[in-house]
């Protein structure tokens, strides 16, 4: 395999990573939203830092790596931050 098809092929997997990537995130702000809609109709606070310290945790712990436990904690901080930008407009 010449390095040019070795390159066009790794590229290939890697688009198809960032699609994967970009459905996963549209899902996950949908289903936020719908249960943010929820929460708000029965008076839930829509916040639980709790349960965003959970989630980092729970993922650390399943992480095969390469990503570092801090990678993990940047990467689902940094979701939860877009998700209520896209959600609320907040920054």
């Amino acid at each position: 395999m010449t390095a040019e098809l070795e390159l066009a092929e790794a590229r290939e997997q890697i688009d198809a990573v960032d699609r994967g990537l970009l459905a996963g995130i549209n899902r996950r702000i949908e289903l936020v939203r719908r249960l943010h809609e929820h929460k708000v109709a029965t008076g839930l606070p829509l916040r639980d830092p709790g349960r965003e310290e959970t989630m980092v945790a729970a993922l650390q712990e399943v992480n095969d790596g390469p990503l570092s436990p801090e990678g993990v904690d940047q990467l689902v901080h940094f979701v939860l931050e877009l998700t209520r930008r896209e959600i609320y407009g907040e920054p």
